[in-house]
């Protein structure tokens, strides 16, 4: 049954006592009892009646009770239609967005910088663990050298405009030879200069479609191919993690999913795909449990909106990972503003 329907079928009584259960246990961790909401509701019910309706949600399954617990809890579904139909997030407190300005300082100083305090902050502010993917560097390339190591690798000797300098090693296409290697390097000088790797990647297959730039087959080749190494690698991008602290500070932590959860942060091979979560949608996108397929730990939930360059073109996210009992009402404009700050602040750098 889709949520919107499920949220629609429930009556006021029944739509009030998920709301409060699901409200308390964000707030404490702990499973609710019918007699603690018998005190809280609008309407005065027995403790028997509301214990009836807990029954209801639960054979729905937005309920659970743990256990022997006479309490009820949310389930990952309870919480996905809590967060898509009940949650009011307000707009982010003026405490908080004086913390994420002053903590992102000056716009004259380093990204790198403003990205690692960007990251600091969140954690500060949320108490869980924050991500923050940095912007692709897209400096121009300066040089390019090809040279043989063996017969089945190569290495390609990259150094860009801004002074670095990247040594990649990838698999040639069979049969290569020294002075195909000589001519490809040659072509590419000359073709990609001022041109990020992106931009050479593109007019160079263009340029080969076309003509196959009077190179023979094999300096044709290995340029494709290792112009693919090159572009989209993620090499370029660095993922942040903050605050894994507060991941450990819940008492009844379960320590062998929390290193699972750090192992998955480690994963460099993640940072596309966490950047691939925040493009899925516009603004901030809420990942709760199994649905967050970038973290193999159940029982966690991401919060993630992206952000953008002065070309309107998404360039890094940031984000807040914690326990399933976030406080999203508070969290998802903390992230949201923090996103559309990093955006114009990085719109306004030249790197």
């Amino acid at each position: 049954m889709p949520e919107t329907t499920l949220l629609s079928d429930l009556n006021d009584r029944s739509r009030e006592v998920f709301r409060r259960v699901v409200e308390s246990y964000l707030a404490t961790g702990e499973p609710v009892g019918s007699r603690t909401l018998t005190r809280e509701l609008t309407e005065k019910v027995s403790a028997a009646t509301i214990r009836n309706v807990m029954q209801d949600l639960e054979h729905l399954g937005l309920l659970d009770h743990p256990h022997v617990s006479a309490g009820r809890m949310p389930t990952q579904l309870g919480l996905r239609l809590f967060v898509d139909g009940l949650m009011e997030a307000g707009p982010v407190s003026n405490t908080d967005r004086e913390m994420i300005e002053e903590t992102l300082g000056d716009e004259r100083g380093d990204t790198g910088a403003m990205m690692d305090r960007v990251s600091t902050a969140l954690s500060a502010l949320t108490h869980g663990a924050s991500l923050v993917l940095t912007p692709k560097q897209e400096a121009p390339v300066r040089h390019i050298d090809f040279v043989s190591l063996a017969p089945d690798r190569a290495l390609v000797v990259l150094v860009f405009a801004d002074g670095r300098v990247e040594n990649r090693v990838f698999t040639p296409p069979p049969g290569h030879t020294a002075s195909a290697m000589r001519e490809a390097a040659n072509f590419l000088n000359a073709f990609g200069e001022g041109r990020t790797l992106a931009d050479l990647r593109r007019g160079v297959s263009r340029e080969i479609e076309a003509s196959r730039l009077k190179l023979d087959q094999i300096a044709a080749a290995m340029i494709e191919q290792g112009l693919a190494m090159w572009d989209g690698d993620g090499s370029d991008a660095r993922l942040i993690v903050r605050g894994r602290a507060n991941l450990l500070a819940d008492e009844a932590a379960d320590l062998d999913r929390i290193r699972t959860l750090f192992d998955d942060l480690e994963r460099k091979r993640d940072i596309a795909e966490f950047l691939d979560l925040a493009e899925q949608g516009e603004g901030v996108r809420i990942f709760i449990g199994s649905e967050n397929k970038l973290f193999s730990l159940s029982g966690s939930s991401l919060v993630v909106s992206p952000y953008m360059n002065a070309d309107r073109k998404i360039v890094g996210a940031v984000g807040v990972i914690g326990p399933t009992r976030l406080n999203y009402g508070r969290i998802v404009p903390i992230v949201d503003y923090t996103a559309q700050l990093v955006g114009r602040m990085i719109s306004g750098r030249k790197g």
